[in-house]
């Protein structure tokens, strides 16, 4: 019989089958929101990897000594959250764990592959044009002075995080859509010489409009994280002015706040 206090348990017998949860049936915490919790941060930490099983419900909450009601709930929180998604046939499966970026002056590519998430990116735009007037104030330059704008689409796992467009003064460096499309736009401009050392940035919210919805695979009207930056040498010069949005299913930024003394 399984045990009733808040001991650990092992599941069996599937890709949670080295795992142990701890479920507290005293605490005011909700046995199914316990249960989602651990297994959020098991994908997270890596522990349940995209593709894995979960197995069955009817397994797990046999195993845990749980309903199948609370074991659906705790599937289903993290089925909305894009981070497991159920497939007939198959079962319960490991989509992948949300991006969480450090809020510092990194590429987003650079973060991805630190955190192990796979980055692969599909350039979309590469070429000159005029700068508009927000442009034009961002990199210091006249307004319809010739600057170079990329667009890409970023994805994880096979699956779009973000659409990035990235405005630069023109014969900064040179951009191959080869290269840009296996590494990052940081790498290549350290690469190029140029020291990154501060930024402006901006980030908000908003809801995906028709075109953006088609891009990241979100439907339309669902929230996206927006962010706003420019990028300065360790001269002063602006160097790069990125407008990008996320998606907020699968993508957050991480704030260290301090006391001030």
């Amino acid at each position: 019989m399984p045990s009733t206090g808040g001991r650990a348990r092992a599941l069996a017998g599937s890709a949670v089958d080295a795992l142990r949860f701890t479920l507290d049936r005293v605490s005011p915490v909700p046995l199914y929101h316990q249960l989602a919790q651990q297994l959020e941060a098991a994908i997270e930490q890596g522990a349940l990897a995209p593709g894995d099983l979960l197995g069955n419900e009817i397994d797990l909450s046999t195993r845990l000594g749980l309903s199948r009601p609370t074991v659906r709930q705790a599937i289903q929180s993290l089925v909305d959250k894009g981070l497991l998604v159920r497939r007939r046939g198959v079962g319960t499966q490991v989509v992948h764990s949300q991006v969480r970026r450090p809020l510092e002056l990194s590429s987003l590519y650079d973060d991805l592959e630190a955190a192990g998430q796979g980055p692969s990116t599909r350039v979309l735009r590469n070429e000159h044009v005029p700068a508009s007037a927000d442009v034009a104030a961002a990199l210091t330059v006249p307004e319809g002075a010739e600057v170079v704008v990329l667009e890409r689409l970023r994805s994880t796992h096979g699956r779009p995080v973000a659409f990035l467009r990235n405005h630069l003064p023109a014969g900064l460096l040179e951009l191959d859509t080869g290269r840009l499309e296996s590494t990052g736009l940081y790498r290549m401009l350290r690469a190029a010489g140029i020291t990154l050392h501060s930024a402006r940035q901006t980030i908000g919210a908003r809801s995906a409009t028709g075109e953006e919805a088609a891009r990241l695979d979100e439907a339309e009207g669902a929230a996206l994280l927006t962010m706003r930056r420019t990028a300065y040498d360790d001269t002063g010069r602006a160097v790069e002015y990125g407008t990008h949005v996320y998606r907020a299913s699968r993508y957050a930024f991480d704030f260290r706040l301090l006391v001030r003394p």
